[in-house]
């Protein structure tokens, strides 16, 4: 494989609880209640819907898509989630720095280097809420591509926590059955301080709401001997993705910029309109700026 290129999941579209809107010249994050499933292809009206979305939404009672049936794609739960603190070169959308709380992967002057993560509250180059948790998770809607998945991204504390915490305790309880499991995303809503009493919606995972834990844990060792029976080998699935992860420096891609800018920044990029010379890594870090946390600024 070519090295410095990270390996990821196939994905098919798009999972999101929220829009990118053009008010006052400004592209802004908006919020919603509900998940929408779209397509890859974008325009300037917005994302296409994927022929998911209309389906599972004329399931729901009140036409409203909160939650959505999944499986996952890998056993280990870290390998379906990957969450760091991320910071993003806002006008290119390019990752400048990507960390764990312990170690981080730093673009500077001399390269990519690997230096001391102090994580995002306590790092000098984080200062005024540039750097953020980041989380990506890639879960299977269909069956007709086993290999292929849907992309959720999130930078919200509390879909990235509620998350990491659901997918550890499935792989616990399952006996590592983790990808055997039938699951379920589900939209939920509380209020904080932060948010003055206006709900905030994030991410959980659970179990299928027709099923019990006892019925899922059955369906997945079943699933698991059907598997086992065929072939399927998925401990090598999961080593073979550890591989691809590994492969880059930084999971996002180029052209995935875009979304990034819009996922990150709610205000214009200040370099759009203006027709001075491109500024340095060093000017870009310096004019970065942050948002008020919410688990709704995905688009």
């Amino acid at each position: 494989m070519i090295k410095g290129l990270a390996i990821t999941p196939p994905v098919l579209g798009r999972i999101s609880i929220g829009r990118v809107v053009e008010r006052n010249g400004k592209r802004l994050p908006e919020k919603d209640d509900q998940f929408t499933i779209t397509s890859q292809i974008h325009t300037k009206d917005g994302w296409i819907a994927h022929p998911l979305d209309e389906t599972l939404r004329k399931q729901s009672p009140n036409g409203k898509l909160r939650s959505i049936p999944v499986t996952l794609l890998f056993n280990d739960p870290d390998l379906n989630l990957r969450a760091e603190y991320s910071l993003f070169d806002r006008s290119s959308g390019r990752p400048v720095c990507v960390g764990n709380g312990d170690t981080c992967r730093r673009l500077t002057t001399s390269g990519i280097q690997s230096l001391p993560c102090p994580g995002s509250d306590n790092c000098e180059l984080a200062k005024g809420g540039a750097c953020k948790p980041y989380g990506r998770l890639n879960v299977k809607l269909t069956d007709d591509d086993e290999l292929g998945s849907f992309i959720f991204r999130t930078t919200g504390y509390n879909s990235i926590r509620t998350l990491e915490a659901r997918l550890h305790y499935f792989q616990a309880v399952s006996g590592d059955l983790l990808a055997c499991l039938p699951l379920e995303l589900r939209l939920r809503g509380k209020s904080t301080a932060q948010s003055r009493g206006t709900p905030i919606y994030y991410v959980d995972l659970t179990i299928r709401e027709v099923m019990t834990l006892e019925e899922a844990l059955t369906q997945a060792q079943q699933t698991h001997a059907q598997r086992k029976a065929m072939g399927f080998d998925q401990q090598a699935l999961d080593a073979i993705a550890r591989t691809g992860f590994a492969n880059g420096a930084f999971e996002d891609s180029v052209d995935e910029a875009t979304e990034v800018v819009e996922e990150f920044y709610s205000d214009q990029n200040p370099y759009a309109d203006s027709m001075q010379s491109k500024p340095s890594l060093t000017d870009k870090l310096t004019q970065l700026t942050g948002e008020v946390e919410t688990d709704v600024a995905c688009a």
